[in-house]
């Protein structure tokens, strides 16, 4: 009797060893396939930045050569179709530091994708403004 109660102990040890170590794995192997997920998005978000900060450089740089030829032509209409075009062209520069600000503060992915869509979406508003204006001059 003293045996079998000895060997179910020892079984039951090893078989409480082994789940501890499985339970471990299975929650070290979780963290792990998240963190490399999340640091997959935030490169790809990284990225898109990047493309976007970019496309705005060039747009401004667009904008200064515009603002050059419509002060030069006098015209008052013109001068508050650029300067409302503008204010465009400044909501996607400060929505594009938002997704930057959302990724340096490690916020989550879906809030950066968020803030990407939205950037991504003033950034056309402002192209679309400037070819509107462009076509005008």
């Amino acid at each position: 009797m003293f045996k079998a109660t000895s060997m179910t102990i020892s079984v039951l040890g090893v078989l409480m060893i082994v789940a501890t170590v499985a339970i471990l794995a299975y929650i070290g192997f979780q963290s792990l396939s998240s963190f490399i997920s999340s640091d997959a998005s935030t490169g790809s978000a990284n990225t898109e930045l990047t493309s976007l900060k970019t496309e705005a450089a060039a747009l401004n740089d667009s904008y200064r050569t515009l603002k050059i030829r419509i002060d030069n032509t006098n015209n008052n209409n013109l001068k508050t179709a650029y300067v409302n075009a503008e204010i465009e062209m400044v909501a996607a520069q400060s929505d594009i530091s938002d997704v930057e600000s959302a990724l340096v503060a490690n916020k989550p992915n879906d809030e950066v994708q968020r803030r990407l869509e939205i950037a991504k979406v003033q950034l056309l508003k402002a192209k679309s403004s400037y070819s509107n204006l462009y076509s005008k001059v």
